[in-house]
């Protein structure tokens, strides 16, 4: 269970963080990639010695790490383009509502328990996240479904992947900073490539204040995925109810900071979310029991 709230409270922070960004006229990207450096930084002092040895790259899981490290940049590259065009409620519950994907995979992969009660909980989680995330946006229709579908199905394959690698590859405490830091060297890596050529083509300026607010990212964001792959062999939910529990809780828990810390207006309809979001929970978590 602490793995479990530790994710959902690290997950808030990262939000509350980027929630500030706009006040701080923080370059997004420039702050991302500093993150991910951190990520490795926090890594390395975590595992107390550098994760990239000759070894590494023979391990069975490397080729995942790759994968996943691409998928990293990716998506919030997604995210970031989804919210300017189509607006951040577009976004966010295209982002959320692919937890469907990782419990449709579980149950066929790892043939856990199907009952009413999670059924139900899942169904249930569609209009709670679509309540919950509903504000008062620019753009409350998107444009064009290509993108927000295209982020469903990619942060929902890999949410998925996060729960295949650790089944299979990361047994141990140790594979998972490991395999965590790398991860994030990855996407790092790739970052960087990027924020170097637009700063060359002097598409962006560099912003010291956008370093800062990466660092004040990085060690929350690190700790968000090694508790996810600690949360997910501690095997305290199903596979199938472990990922839809999280994000619906982090639905929850960001959208509660939003109301109460940042002081955004919430109609009967939000509250409404967040009711149908508690019982989508507890169907999904105990439905089967």
């Amino acid at each position: 269970m602490f793995y479990l709230l530790a994710t959902i409270l690290l997950n808030v922070v990262i939000y509350s963080i980027f929630k500030l960004f706009p006040k701080f006229g923080i370059n997004t990207l420039q702050a991302v990639v500093a993150n991910y450096c951190v990520c490795v930084i926090t890594g390395s002092l975590f595992t107390g010695s550098l994760p990239f040895t000759a070894g590494v790259v023979h391990a069975s899981w490397f080729s995942w790490a790759l994968l996943m490290g691409v998928g990293f940049i990716s998506i919030f590259t997604l995210i970031a383009y989804c919210t300017r065009i189509d607006g951040i409620t577009t976004t966010t519950i295209a982002n959320k509502l692919s937890l469907v994907i990782p419990a449709i995979c579980s149950i066929i992969l790892y043939h856990d328990r199907v009952g009413i009660g999670k059924i139900a909980g899942i169904l249930l989680a569609i209009p709670a996240i679509y309540l919950t995330t509903l504000v008062k946006d620019e753009r409350n229709k998107p444009q064009n479904l290509f993108w927000p579908v295209i982020l469903f199905i990619g942060s929902g394959l890999l949410d998925t992947s996060v729960k295949f690698v650790q089944s299979r590859y990361l047994a141990s405490v140790a594979s998972q900073a490991v395999y965590t830091t790398c991860c994030f060297a990855v996407a790092g890596s790739i970052g960087f490539v990027i924020v170097s050529v637009l700063l060359l083509f002097r598409k962006i300026t560099f912003s010291w204040r956008s370093i800062g607010a990466g660092i004040c990212l990085g060690i929350p964001n690190f700790f968000s995925i090694y508790f996810l792959i600690r949360m997910l062999n501690s095997n305290i939910l199903q596979s199938s109810a472990a990922i839809p529990v999280l994000n619906i809780g982090i639905v929850v828990a960001s959208s509660l900071t939003a109301i109460l810390v940042f002081r955004e207006k919430a109609n009967m309809l939000r509250f409404l979310g967040l009711a149908l979001s508690v019982i989508a929970i507890l169907f999904i978590a105990f439905g089967d029991r």
